[in-house]
């Protein structure tokens, strides 16, 4: 078994990020579970947990790992040795390994019990069809099913950051970067793709915060959700074990947010990037700390905006220049055309029929699949 499992990979992962601060952001007595895919098989798996953007400790009670096989196992992750996880304001934390015969292809059920008073202030909304959680009043980490009458489903993924298997050698981890874009559905698709084109040893381990900037960040509540500027998030969400490459698709918010103060004291004029800057913000944020830890960079270019809100030819045209460059630099290894797979033939700065979500700005579900589906297969070789 030692021979055959020889290194750890990432087969989950999660951005952490500021939540959304409505009327109430605590919790007490609760149950939050997630069900994950465990892409690969294996003998030992760890979690790691954030609390990157609170600002108070963090207690979590216990967190077990549940699974079903011929009856339902409730196995307790540890912490140096403890059951409950405290973890201090802006710090992670990694469990100890736990033992487990994992096979490809499972599902296990990572629940957390919070059991005072816990600041929400650490976790991220994504969505997906293999993206889903539930929450449940009480204490019920242990049991297989949840009470129908205390649990509602949530795709607000709290404190659980990554989880790993010590695994085969020749698996490896696809990191996904961006924003709403990629914490929306693409990585799912792209996890489903590689499954059903039998690319089995490769995870895609999603980075994504709605809202995130390249070059700046909000400091007020109203838009503190829209999360960490890329200097702040990339050192940290590019710490994924075993990983070969990363996909970056980051930028189009830069260009849309500005509107002047006279319009939202949050969103001045001065927060809009010349296209270097953007350039710029990428070689030194995101390519050359990529280089230090010795992974692939992939671009992948911004999608149309036509129709958006603050929409205007002149932002159009940056995300177009911007999209050349990503198309053409040679300090990627790659590049991947989004824009091209979603994009109207006859009106290109639009989305293709049926691939607009509504919005203008984020796609449909069949277009986050065609996103997926663009993806080149020698990054899931």
């Amino acid at each position: 078994m030692e021979e055959q499992y020889s290194k750890w990979v990432s087969c989950w992962g999660n951005a952490t990020s500021i939540t959304d601060r409505k009327e109430a952001y605590y919790a007490k007595d609760i149950t939050l579970r997630y069900p994950i895919r465990m892409c690969f098989s294996g003998d030992r798996i760890r979690c790691r947990f954030s609390n990157l953007t609170g600002t108070e400790d963090v207690t979590i009670a216990k967190v077990i790992i549940g699974r079903k096989r011929n009856s339902f196992e409730s196995l307790p992750l540890t912490f140096d040795g403890n059951q409950s996880l405290r973890i201090k304001p802006g710090t992670e934390r990694e469990s100890d390994e736990l033992p487990i015969d994992i096979k490809a292809d499972e599902t296990i059920f990572v629940s957390l019990y919070l059991q005072g008073f816990t600041q929400m202030n650490a976790g991220t909304l994504i969505t997906g069809p293999l993206s889903k959680g539930q929450y449940s009043y009480g204490d019920y980490t242990e049991e297989e099913i949840l009470p129908i009458e205390k649990t509602r489903n949530t795709n607000w993924f709290y404190f659980l950051n990554t989880i790993d298997i010590h695994t085969e050698e020749r698996n490896h981890a696809l990191i996904c970067y961006g924003d709403s874009i990629t914490a929306q559905s693409w990585p799912d698709y792209l996890t489903l793709r590689a499954k059903e084109e039998g690319f089995c040893n490769v995870s895609i381990i999603r980075r994504a915060v709605s809202g995130t900037r390249i070059l700046r960040q909000y400091d007020c509540i109203t838009y503190q959700a829209y999360g960490l500027k890329g200097k702040t998030r990339f050192p940290i969400e590019a710490n994924v074990s075993g990983t070969r490459a990363v996909i970056i698709q980051h930028g189009i918010n830069d260009i849309i947010h500005p509107v002047g103060t006279d319009v939202n004291p949050f969103r001045p004029w001065s927060d809009m990037p010349t296209l270097e800057e953007m350039k710029d913000g990428v070689k030194e944020i995101y390519v050359k700390h990529a280089r230090k830890l010795g992974l692939e960079v992939w671009s992948g270019t911004l999608l149309p905006i036509e129709g958006w809100r603050t929409y205007n030819e002149d932002r159009d045209q940056m995300r177009m220049q911007f999209n050349e460059w990503l198309l053409s630099s040679d300090i990627f290894d790659g590049s991947i055309d989004f824009d091209k797979a979603v994009r109207d033939k006859n009106r290109p700065t639009s989305f293709a029929p049926g691939f607009d979500s509504g919005d203008h700005l984020h796609p449909s579900e069949a277009a986050y699949k065609a996103m997926a589906d663009c993806v080149p297969t020698e990054l899931l070789k």
